[in-house]
């Protein structure tokens, strides 16, 4: 009789909700306690679930991904707006607008965070009126964000939370973490000594991992100085460390611990097996000039985004085996046009920087080469850790450091 009484309570308890709970593992491995079908929540159920769910379209406003890192305006608020209700933040990325309102309006998302209009969404009239516009606006342009009307507490806390400001802050930030400013470095001469054929103290590590992987060494320190400007402590907003600027997810994949990530040796090392790495995934590009070229750009802008350029210009009938021909789609994955294509997999990205900084490293090294620097001509000693004294950085023997 108990048991019956019990099993009549649990399915009036679930009847009472209309679902059952389950727990889903997320691929990251984080357990969540949500709802079957996609069954979509207002604020309380936001911060009990411990995460909100953005729906956006991938653009240099709203969202995209520089150098692992997440940016774009729209991306910036509503991460700023998760921190102030405490939870994560999850962006689901859309094709168009349609898809983001058809989501919102099936569960499948917390808010819009983009640019919409009442006066512009060609939708059907009903799936409209089911939109409730609140938090970021523009007002004379009548645009804003939007969640699924009925959760009026979202709506509200939306709405409480934004001040027109915020949108000039976000910008302002974004164009700080963009800028050189947000490096911290000291700017080093681009060659140590030309009369002696030195180019820095590094000149023995370019050498020694260069040889392994069959790199002009010169090369290595064009691009070491496009990263750092051979400052062995030089960090980025990014968290990219080092000489040659390695990201610490990059450095976890390569086995380099970030106790060793500021050792000049630890760190060009690492660096040369991520460029063997990125070199093995260019296979299928038969001239090796042009695979360091793409093998460069994917260094700085993604591998996965040079693929959606290479991929765009075989679809326009240029070679995509050729830096010259892809290097025009880098750019243009700056335009809505382009990112938006079906064959792009990856969205915007900010090409201007990736194709400057191929251009920069190759000019560089053409540089190294026309000044008659040839191997060999380094300092004996190479040092392996870096120093910091008196706000300058001094390089030190392993058996100096700490004094």
């Amino acid at each position: 009789m108990f048991f019956m009484l019990g099993m009549l309570a649990l399915f009036s308890a679930c009847a009472g909700n209309g679902h059952e709970k389950e727990l889903i593992v997320a691929p990251w491995g984080v357990v969540n306690d949500t709802t079957d079908g996609g069954a979509s929540f207002d604020l309380e159920q936001i911060i009990a679930n411990g995460e909100i769910i953005m729906l956006t379209l991938s653009g240099p406003e709203s969202y995209y991904d520089y150098k692992g890192r997440h940016l774009g305006l729209h991306y910036l608020l509503c991460q700023k707006f998760a921190d102030k209700i405490g939870v994560s933040l999850r962006i689901d990325l859309c094709r168009d607008t349609a898809e983001m309102i058809r989501k919102l309006i099936d569960g499948e998302g917390d808010v819009v965070a983009y640019w919409l209009s009442p006066d512009v969404l060609h939708l059907p009239i009903d799936s409209v009126e089911r939109l409730a516009f609140c938090g970021p606006t523009k007002s004379k342009e009548r645009l804003g964000w939007a969640v699924e009307k009925g959760h009026d507490a979202l709506v509200k806390a939306l709405d409480k939370w934004f001040r027109p400001q915020m949108l000039a802050e976000a910008k302002n930030e974004e164009g700080f973490l963009l800028s050189s400013h947000s490096v911290k470095r000291h700017v080093y001469a681009p060659m140590q000594d030309r009369h002696k054929g030195i180019i820095s103290q590094f000149d023995g590590l370019f050498t020694k991992y260069g040889q392994k992987i069959r790199w002009d060494w010169r090369l290595l320190a064009a691009q070491c100085y496009q990263e750092s400007t051979f400052d062995p402590y030089a960090k980025s907003w990014a968290g990219a460390c080092g000489l040659m600027q390695i990201m610490p997810s990059t450095a976890s994949h390569l086995g380099l611990p970030m106790s060793e990530i500021f050792i000049p040796e630890a760190n060009i090392e690492a660096a040369t097996r991520y460029l063997v790495e990125l070199e093995r995934k260019f296979g299928d590009i038969p001239d090796r000039s042009e695979r360091i070229n793409f093998v460069l750009a994917s260094y700085n802008g993604g591998y996965h985004h040079i693929r959606d350029a290479m991929r765009l210009a075989a679809k326009n009938g240029k070679n995509e085996k050729s830096w010259k021909d892809v290097s025009q789609y880098v750019l243009l994955l700056a335009e809505p046009q382009y990112y938006r294509d079906p064959v792009v997999k990856y969205g915007y990205m900010r090409g201007n920087e990736t194709v400057g900084y191929v251009s920069g490293i190759r000019k560089r090294w053409q540089l190294y080469r026309g000044a008659g620097i040839q191997s060999g001509n380094f300092l004996p000693n190479a040092p392996r850790k870096a120093k910091h004294q008196k706000g300058k950085y001094r390089l030190v023997d392993d058996k100096n450091v700490g004094k």
